[in-house]
């Protein structure tokens, strides 16, 4: 009797083994088709955005790099009648580059050390994450018109590389601020909790622990984020202003307008060339134009392969020693 019922029992639980079965087949295969669209979808998105993004660099290097090749358009200067250059706007452009960064990457690095690791966890912490998270975000034209009514004419540097470097620092230092926040934090917990066991002191440990360890990240920061200072015009346009370059490179007098390394003479980026010279219908205005965004976007391509190449040489060199 036993054994009958047991039989039937193993009998009546094949069906539904067999029906989980087809259940798990089925959730499988509509997993799968499901992973299938998915990817399809997005590998369309990423192509059809690097498409774009090559189609738009391979346009304007097409349209820029004939006159690039002319022989004096990078070296003559842009008063130079018969064959103007771009010489003092490409000096301009990097000069205004390192006045920025000489600025803004110490107030961003002191910042994002005093937030990861000093700053208590209360309202003014989060206050100043919001002011932070508010400034990049900011639109340049503001952050111009802020500048020139700050910089230029309270502070009293006038239309001035200083007062453009200003401009320019309060874009940056956003940017930077977030970029080595996230490399201190991504230093494993671990490493602190060791360093402080030794006895070292937590800016011991900032300085010889954490700062090492994270040093890739924010090189890699740094330099992305000039790209982006490079390529900067409408804040400039209010503070550093676009009067043609007229720049004496023997001149030994720091306080001359013509002196290039004066700080507080009036300067003219590329990307400020570029506006000025798209507003003006002079002829042979839109193939200098052409030629200029040529060489700024080269410069913010090196910019950008320069860090990721930094980066990986700097991650290499530390993580090998």
């Amino acid at each position: 009797m036993t054994d009958t019922s047991a039989a039937a029992a193993s009998t009546s639980a094949k069906p539904s083994v067999a029906i989980l079965d087809v259940d798990l087949d089925e959730h499988a295969r509509r997993i799968r088709k499901q992973d299938r669209i998915a990817t399809i979808f997005l590998t369309v998105i990423v192509g059809f955005v690097l498409a774009l993004l090559a189609a738009l660099v391979i346009y304007i290097l097409a349209q820029g790099l004939p006159e690039v090749l002319t022989p004096g358009f990078l070296t003559n200067s842009p008063l130079d009648r018969d064959n103007p250059g771009i010489s003092y706007e490409l000096f301009d452009s990097f000069y205004m580059l390192f006045v920025t960064l000489v600025i803004s990457v110490p107030i961003s690095l002191g910042a994002a050390i005093f937030l990861v690791e000093y700053a208590p966890e209360n309202w003014v912490t989060s206050a100043a994450s919001t002011a932070i998270e508010t400034l990049s975000s900011l639109p340049s034209i503001v952050v111009g018109m802020f500048g020139s009514l700050f910089f230029v004419v309270y502070c009293g540097w006038g239309v001035s590389i200083l007062s453009g470097a200003m401009a320019l620092t309060m874009f940056n230092i956003p940017i930077l601020v977030r970029v080595i926040q996230q490399a201190l934090q991504d230093v494993p917990r671990v490493q602190r909790d060791a360093s402080l066991a030794m006895g070292l002191t937590r800016w011991e440990t900032t300085r010889s622990v954490l700062l090492p360890a994270a040093m890739p990240a924010i090189v890699t920061g740094i330099v992305i984020s000039a790209g982006r200072v490079f390529g900067e015009a409408a804040a400039l346009l209010f503070t550093s202003g676009a009067a043609p370059a007229r720049l004496n490179f023997g001149s030994l007098d720091i306080t001359s307008l013509r002196n290039p390394w004066n700080i507080f003479r009036q300067a003219e980026t590329l990307a400020v060339h570029i506006y000025k010279l798209r507003m003006e219908p002079t002829p042979g205005n839109d193939a200098i134009a052409w030629g200029t965004a040529a060489v700024l976007i080269i410069c913010v391509l090196l910019f950008n392969v320069g860090a990721r190449m930094l980066g990986k040489h700097l991650a290499k060199k530390m993580t090998s020693e």
